[in-house]
């Protein structure tokens, strides 16, 4: 991927040798546009925005000129890391499992035209500490709602995947007043995944129940995350090869780091917790409006659940889409579908 400029402002994003999207418009292009292209196609959009800054030059000779930051804040206990870019109402991405917030470097680019974007490695991923403890959605909640004090951000709207997706749901019901939006992304609430567990259920969420095991997923994993990983991203996603070349080995990467598995893990193990949680207000819907996004072609979301139904159990005023042609990841099979969904239900948010 790389930052295309047309007359010195950042106009198209290159995702691939023969795929352009316009920011100014929200279109994907297969032509090249006339203009000077100041960043290799293999520059990720996340590289820009760790390399920070409105100029950053590298011997590779590329410059992007979008304002961009990461840094770490203590909040809760923690050391958690953020990456943020834009200036307006602020909108926060959570990611999912197996992944970081490198998944987002679709949208950050494209929503900071309008929003101050903050994209946190949750509790236990990425380069958030990582401790032992403290992993129900209710204190990852907590992360949450105390790094917005520290950043001094009365109130969001919020876009979580998966594990991330779990956590914002916690969120918009323990601060119903801190929330103006929530977008959830192929993800099927925690109770619900309990409630209706059966041999076939099982079988789909065979990893939830391996990553409850103490110790032993670590012990088989460690120095074979290259192994573990590819078989997610190729059994989740709709074109097995979404996730590959430097994608995939920046996820390794970041499994690899001390305490990742570990973490990753203790966010499984918090389950029997996230589940009672959910009951203790499982009568009591999400008071904002809702949009669930998810992977029409999915095994385990949208070809197993009724999607629309689970959600309306959960949700009050709620807007529902199944993505063609997407497995697990929305935001990284189908960027350009999910980047126009979330504008669109944005568009009311004023901050």
């Amino acid at each position: 991927m790389g930052i295309i400029t047309v007359d010195g402002n950042p106009t198209w994003i290159r995702s691939s040798p023969n795929r352009l999207y316009k920011l100014e418009t929200n279109e994907w292009s297969t032509s090249e546009p006339h203009c000077s292209v100041l960043a290799p196609p293999k520059l990720e959009a996340i590289d820009v925005l760790r390399n920070g800054g409105t100029e950053c030059t590298s011997p590779g000779r590329w410059r992007v000129h979008m304002k961009s930051k990461s840094y770490a804040i203590y909040a809760n206990g923690i050391r958690q890391h953020i990456v943020e870019a834009g200036e307006g109402p602020p909108v926060f991405l959570l990611h999912g499992f197996p992944e970081t917030n490198y998944s987002w470097r679709f949208q950050m680019p494209v929503l900071a035209q309008h929003y101050r974007v903050i994209a946190p490695d949750l509790r236990g991923y990425g380069e958030t500490d990582k401790p032992a403890t403290g992993y129900d959605k209710r204190n990852m909640a907590r992360d949450l709602c105390e790094l917005m004090q520290a950043l001094n951000i009365p109130k969001i709207a919020l876009v979580g995947h998966d594990r991330g997706a779990r956590v914002a749901t916690r969120f918009s019901k323990d601060y119903p007043d801190l929330i103006d939006r929530l977008v959830v992304m192929d993800n099927v609430p925690t109770r619900v995944v309990a409630r209706d567990i059966d041999a076939r259920i099982a079988k789909a969420y065979w990893f939830f129940l391996f990553h409850l095991v103490p110790d032993l997923p670590e012990a088989l994993i460690a120095g074979r995350e290259h192994i573990w990983l590819r078989h997610f991203f190729s059994d989740w996603c709709y074109d097995p090869a979404t996730i590959s070349g430097e994608a995939f080995d920046t996820y390794v990467r970041a499994y690899q780091a001390p305490g990742a598995l570990r973490g990753a893990m203790a966010d499984y193990r918090a389950n029997p917790e996230d589940v009672a949680q959910d009951l203790e207000d499982a009568d009591i819907k999400i008071s904002c409006p809702v949009m669930s996004l998810w992977g029409a072609d999915f095994h385990t979301v949208g070809k197993l659940f009724d999607m629309p139904k689970v959600w309306a159990e959960t949700a009050e005023d709620l807007e529902v889409h199944a993505i063609q042609e997407c497995g697990h990841l929305p935001q990284e099979e189908q960027p350009e579908t999910v980047n126009r969904l979330l504008f669109d239900f944005l568009a009311p948010w004023r901050g």
